[in-house]
């Protein structure tokens, strides 16, 4: 197999992975609004570094590496949206 080739498919399918992972955590957050067991800086960290290398998949010469690009932006999308519930849950549980 040629090499190109083999690191594509390894690319495109640490992707798949990687969002089949996460989204059923972020969905089941998103839905149910429970974020107690949700670590605040944990989701930042990773909301930055879904943006760090979503750069480096749009920055990487001679051609943008798409699957990278994709999947970090499916993941800070997710990640922005519990660090946002968490952000409101975590700030209206101090109000009570």
């Amino acid at each position: 197999m040629e090499q190109g080739l083999f690191y594509e498919i390894c690319g495109v399918m640490a992707s798949i992975c990687l969002i089949l992972g996460y989204l059923p955590q972020a969905i089941t957050t998103i839905r149910t609004r429970n974020t107690d067991g949700i670590s605040l800086p944990g989701f930042l960290m990773m909301f930055i570094g879904a943006v760090c290398f979503m750069l480096q998949g749009i920055l990487h010469k001679p051609e943008i590496i798409w699957s990278l690009f994709i999947t970090n932006l499916v993941t800070m999308v997710c990640s922005a949206i519990v660090f946002c519930i968490k952000m409101h849950n975590d700030y209206f549980k101090k109000k009570e």
